[in-house]
């Protein structure tokens, strides 16, 4: 008997058990891929002062690696000049608008108790 009729006679014999494998393994993967939990862990919902919050934070490190580089000697004056005073109005900007947002809050219950009186 030579290899190639011994490979299709082995192949017809083996034929089931090889579709039933690969139908079990697209299955498989079809349940691992859309296969969907109750419930999902997500993270905490946003909120515009969290997201606020996180701007500063990168503006400010912005600021301290502006500096360092400044000091390293990797700037010239002007642009040292013209990036900081770029970074410091957006860091301004970002704190007077988180300021806005909390005076909201703190005003907000103050209001509904007048109304409620």
């Amino acid at each position: 008997m030579t290899f190639s009729l011994l490979v299709i006679e082995i192949g017809a014999q083996e034929m089931p058990f090889i579709l039933f494998g690969c139908a079990l393994c697209a299955a498989s993967l079809f349940v691992y891929v859309f296969y969907n939990p109750g419930q999902l862990a997500t993270g905490e919902a946003k909120t515009r002062h969290g997201y606020l919050q996180e701007r500063k934070d990168a503006t400010y490190e912005n600021l301290r690696d502006l500096n360092f580089e400044f000091k390293a000697g990797k700037l010239g004056e002007v642009d040292y000049a013209r990036q900081r005073a770029s970074l410091e109005d957006e860091a301004a900007a970002i704190l007077a608008e988180m300021e806005a947002i909390e005076k909201t809050r703190l005003r907000s219950p103050s209001e509904k108790r007048g109304r409620r009186a």
